[in-house]
């Protein structure tokens, strides 16, 4: 059964904000849905199930629709291997088809992806023409042991990817990371002075991790850059050998959660207001108040995707 959580953020503002970006006119609203998907061991079962809720949450006014990570996989280094695709390849065909039909930019969670002999964790965004326009290789492993409760090492069977990925929507600039590079602000601050708007996290906390660090981690990036922050989580399943936390949710550029999924399958909305996020700039203006000449943050020479 899914659950459907409708969120608006009114408009604080009498005031009158046009954004610009490479499409153009920026519209100062939009919807964005976000998917928290139960995946389980069939891979033909989750996709048609992604494909489902894509085109439900389409139907429900959205333009940007959000899936998370793993969602044709079940979590965890030992399916790595098993599952993993070469993008163009069976999951990102559909994704690409369903971004077509429904004429939505779909943000693709991730899927393990094989390439030239290695695996990564990669997330594909297409746009509503179903065009590839960024895939997002996750640039920080999930490496960590707390004794006791849990250790987990992508870096057992994946690999690394070493570039930011943003895209453009008539709406606003999108940045995208994967699960654990939420832990690492300098991303976020990178995507913000490159003009994000919008953070994109598909992750899969952990019953240790999640109720400690998921809602803050992307509270802290929302306000650090004020930003909007997204997360798409699978739901939870009690009965695999990785419990992911749950509770996908929206945080604005405030610090407040405008949406919060449960732990179950669910689609959640929020209305991502650009003209909110403007008066936020302009009342706190950290941007213009920072003191490069104290301290910076530089991305490295290898460059982006997007």
């Amino acid at each position: 059964m899914c659950v459907y959580i409708y969120i608006a953020k009114s408009n604080k503002s009498s005031g009158t904000f046009v954004f610009m970006t490479g499409l153009g006119k920026a519209m100062s609203k939009f919807r964005l849905a976000v998917i928290q998907l139960q995946v389980g061991s069939v891979k033909a079962d989750n996709l048609n199930r992604a494909r489902r809720l894509i085109d439900e949450a389409a139907g429900q006014g959205s333009k940007l629709v959000f899936l998370p990570e793993c969602f044709n996989s079940p979590y965890g280094s030992g399916f790595f291997p098993t599952y993993a695709e070469r993008i163009p390849g069976e999951s990102t065909n559909l994704l690409s088809q369903a971004a077509k039909d429904n004429k939505v930019y779909l943000v693709g969670g991730s899927i393990p992806e094989e390439d030239a002999g290695k695996l990564y964790n990669s997330c594909v965004v297409f746009g509503p023409d179903g065009q590839l326009l960024v895939k997002h290789r996750k640039i920080h492993l999930f490496d960590i042991d707390i004794p006791g409760k849990i250790r987990f090492q992508e870096s057992e069977t994946l690999s690394p990817g070493d570039s930011l990925s943003m895209f453009e929507t008539p709406y606003c600039k999108v940045g995208v990371g994967i699960c654990y590079d939420m832990r690492f602000a300098e991303l976020a601050q990178l995507y913000g002075r490159k003009g994000c708007q919008l953070l994109l996290y598909p992750g899969a906390f952990n019953m240790t991790t999640g109720p400690a660090h998921w809602e803050l981690l992307q509270r802290a990036r929302a306000l650090d850059n004020q930003v909007y922050v997204a997360t798409a989580s699978p739901a939870r399943d009690e009965t695999a050998s990785y419990v992911a936390w749950g509770h996908s949710t929206v945080v604005n550029p405030w610090g407040e959660v405008l949406a919060k999924a449960g732990a179950e399958e669910a689609v959640i909305y929020a209305e991502i207001d650009l003209q909110y996020l403007a008066d936020v700039r302009q009342q706190i203006p950290i941007a213009a108040q920072r003191r490069h000449d104290v301290y910076n943050v530089t991305a490295a020479a290898r460059g982006e995707s997007g």
